[in-house]
């Protein structure tokens, strides 16, 4: 397939899932394999992480008004009752702070262990579980935090702590993690997914611009010992690259605004009953589908 083409499909699926509790990486991952794009090709190992700043920069964009109101009000808060410590510019910090160490820690062996579909499929499937028990769990209480302005800093130490399951388990998703996490905190939805998305901006910024810088000049001891692969980019593989980034630009623009107002209507169920279904298929279908 012309790499024009694979690029657009594959901005289409980053932008449609990255801000959806169901894994943009391990639909990207599947998306691949059934184009037949090499899972271990370091070119389109580093495409699948950096084409989500598209994505990125269209929730920036979406909550730009938000993030400067932040800003305007850092540190005392909108009320007055805030601190450096438990503003909301800063728990997002701290939470990006809190996920940064393990993930670094842990990146190598977590692909070297876990990047196979199958394992994929497992965390899909165990996180759709997890993900329908916590949410009807939290729908039979009442929420304590309606606001991010009123987190506090263990909510947010512990959302971070849990974002790192997604880099460590690829497929179980970034979303899902946080979503979930703060709603066992006792944030009501809306307030577990702002802060999913406000989390999301630092956190995946840095990871792939850390993940680009990384393939593309690679230290001289990683070359030499075989650890990274070196990506040489082209202008080819660097046209293919920008179609990515901004059809999942445009993709995700539609999809946040859809994603806010059906949690606010219906809840995560939905997302939790596709993703153990997605497990599932993939569990019994997957070796034969992509090989």
């Amino acid at each position: 397939m012309n790499p024009y083409l694979q690029s657009v499909l594959l901005g289409i699926v980053e932008g449609l899932t990255e801000f959806l509790p169901v894994s943009s990486t391990a639909h990207l991952r599947i998306a691949e394999a059934l184009m037949k794009i090499p899972l271990d090709d370091a070119y389109w190992k580093m495409y699948t992480i950096v084409i989500q700043l598209g994505a990125i920069f269209a929730l920036t964009l979406l909550f730009l008004s938000r993030i400067v109101e932040f800003l305007r009000t850092f540190p005392r808060g909108e009320n007055g009752d805030r601190t450096w410590l438990n503003h909301p510019i800063s728990l997002t910090l701290i939470a990006f702070a809190v996920t940064s160490v393990p993930s670094l820690l842990l990146h190598k062996w977590s692909e070297k262990n876990l990047g196979s579909i199958m394992a994929m499929a497992i965390a899909l499937l165990v996180g759709g579980i997890v993900m329908w028990v916590i949410d009807y769990w939290a729908d039979q209480r009442d929420p304590d935090v309606t606001e991010v302005e009123q987190m506090t800093l263990f909510q947010a130490v512990w959302i971070g702590l849990c974002q790192t399951l997604s880099a460590i388990f690829p497929g179980t998703s970034r979303s899902m993690s946080t979503i979930a996490a703060g709603q066992l905190v006792s944030l009501d939805r809306p307030t577990a997914l702002t802060f999913s998305f406000l989390l999301s901006i630092p956190t995946m910024f840095a990871a792939t611009v850390w993940d680009f810088l990384k393939e593309i000049h690679p230290s001289k001891t990683a070359v030499a010992e075989g650890l990274a692969p070196h990506v040489v980019m082209n202008s080819e593989r660097w046209f293919v690259l920008i179609i990515g980034l901004v059809v999942s630009f445009i993709v995700a623009l539609g999809v946040v605004e859809w994603f806010l107002q059906w949690v606010r209507r219906h809840g995560f169920a939905l997302f939790a009953l596709y993703r153990i279904l997605l497990g599932i298929a993939l569990l019994v279908f997957g070796s034969r589908l992509i090989g």
